[in-house]
């Protein structure tokens, strides 16, 4: 296993749900961290879909105690660099390109590539790679999906995101192969919009004993 293999999966395995990110105001960055960090989830994925998305990675990561800032929703070299520019620990991303691909590789900041197909997890593992995300879980085929890749992919770990909630997040942890899930329920917009950090903390702790 390489060293940045092992790196990722030191934060992904902080916690059994890693929250997944949309954060319009930055202002709102730092108290929704500790928030997040105060029920227990560490990591904290801080997706690249606004324009506020780098200068709330650099306020959680210069600001908040106990967080380990990431990046996600990275489609290519320009965005992963700037992403670690900004102080992120861990990189996201839905698929891959030969030039994200690339930039990871002249990184020590490790990346969690997105794969569904047979292909893509082929085509990754021939890069080295053996913890993947798996987006959008649910659409692609959900927790069955998955199982069914343990046997020909043996030894590959998902992090699957997408249409996972407290609901259904069991069925995916339940799993061998998988490490941890994505999601954005912990975070929910009228509670970050409402400044109810409290509420976010207690949505954060139930996300933490889903892995008890």
């Amino acid at each position: 296993m390489s060293a940045k293999t092992e790196k990722l999966l030191s934060v992904l395995k902080l916690q059994p749900v890693v929250p997944v990110l949309i954060i319009e105001d930055v202002a709102h960055a730092v108290p929704l961290a500790r928030a997040l960090v105060a029920g227990g989830l560490k990591a904290i994925e801080i997706t690249m879909r606004t324009a506020a998305a780098l200068d709330a990675i650099k306020a959680v990561a210069n600001e908040v105690e106990g967080a380990v800032a990431g990046a996600g929703t990275i489609l290519n070299a320009r965005h992963f660099e700037q992403a670690v520019a900004a102080g992120s620990q861990f990189i996201v991303s839905p698929g891959s390109t030969r030039g994200l691909l690339d930039a990871a590789r002249e990184s020590d900041v490790p990346l969690l590539p997105g794969a569904v197909t047979s292909s893509e997890i082929m085509t990754l593992k021939e890069e080295g790679y053996d913890v993947l995300k798996f987006f959008p879980a649910e659409q692609a085929g959900g927790a069955n999906y998955i199982k069914s890749l343990a046997s020909p992919f043996a030894g590959t770990m998902f992090c699957p995101t997408g249409g996972i909630s407290l609901k259904n997040a069991k069925d995916y942890l339940s799993l061998p192969n998988i490490v941890c899930v994505g999601g954005s329920w912990v975070a929910p917009k009228e509670l970050v919009a409402g400044g109810d950090w409290a509420g976010i903390t207690k949505l954060a702790a139930e996300a933490c004993a889903l892995r008890g």
